[in-house]
């Protein structure tokens, strides 16, 4: 018989897989969504030359590697970023299943790291928060609240009622600041924090909004060190958001426990 951690390997390692080729398809949205085009036809095809690509074209990193980033048939290059959103999804989850096991905490952290991942990548290349994402990760994350899960939703009345919570005061706080910038933050990010309370509850959502603004600073003032960007210009703030709520999603918990010991 197997002993246990032979078995964990292999679970981390199948969900390593899994998470590639769930990254695989990612990619797909990411590419099509913000163009209106359907993720289900035409099929897997070269932007540049129109060849439809073959199954071993398709293969989750490998192929990318094998082909060093260019189009079996046209030679165009294949944006990087396919290579790392393919990578980023198999990690993720080969760590979801080492942290959770086989459990309906693994299928919803699973959930929301496909759909963050999307939200990352399309903020960051097109400055667009899409609704065909966000509200349907809203009805999701309201209909996962009446799941019984350990530290992540609660029982049906109080999950609802806390997700809603959640939702509605972030949502409120944005709201506020966009009008308050004038333009300086697009609706977008409110409907992202609204559903980013519905998943993290209150005051969880707090720690989002906080730990999404310290990120986006930092990051800033790297980039302008680094003379890569001016303080006039401005830094989509969804990708940061999109990370805050991950990171407060595994650990938000752990962290504020730990600083209202702090205090």
């Amino acid at each position: 018989m197997p002993t246990i951690n032979t078995v964990e390997i292999l679970g981390v390692f199948l969900f390593a897989l899994l998470g590639l080729t769930t990254g695989s398809f990612l990619n797909v949205c990411i590419d099509r969504l913000p163009q209106n085009k359907s993720i289900v036809h035409p099929p897997s095809h070269c932007d540049v030359c129109q060849h439809r690509l073959a199954v071993k074209d398709l293969i989750p990193v490998l192929s990318y590697l094998r082909l060093r980033g260019r189009c079996r048939y046209c030679q165009a290059t294949v944006p990087r970023k396919l290579l790392w959103a393919e990578l980023a999804t198999g990690l993720i989850f080969a760590f979801l299943y080492w942290r959770y096991g086989l459990s309906a905490e693994l299928a919803v952290m699973a959930f929301y790291s496909c759909l963050f991942i999307v939200v990352f990548i399309i903020d960051l290349e097109h400055g667009l928060i899409l609704n065909k994402v966000v509200y349907p990760g809203m009805v999701v994350a309201l209909l996962l609240a009446l799941l019984p899960q350990s530290g992540l939703t609660q029982w049906v009345v109080t999950g609802v009622a806390n997700a809603a919570l959640g939702g509605g005061i972030g949502f409120a706080i944005f709201i506020l600041i966009a009008l308050a910038s004038r333009g300086g933050m697009g609706w977008g990010d409110v409907k992202l924090v609204g559903l980013i309370g519905l998943a993290t509850g209150f005051p969880l959502i707090l720690f989002s909004i906080v730990l999404g603004a310290i990120l986006g600073g930092l990051v800033a003032v790297a980039l302008v060190i680094a003379k890569r960007r001016t303080f006039k210009e401005t830094l989509p703030f969804g990708p940061f958001l999109a990370l805050a709520a991950m990171v407060t999603l595994l650990w938000g918990s752990n962290l504020l426990s730990w600083y209202l010991g702090l205090m």
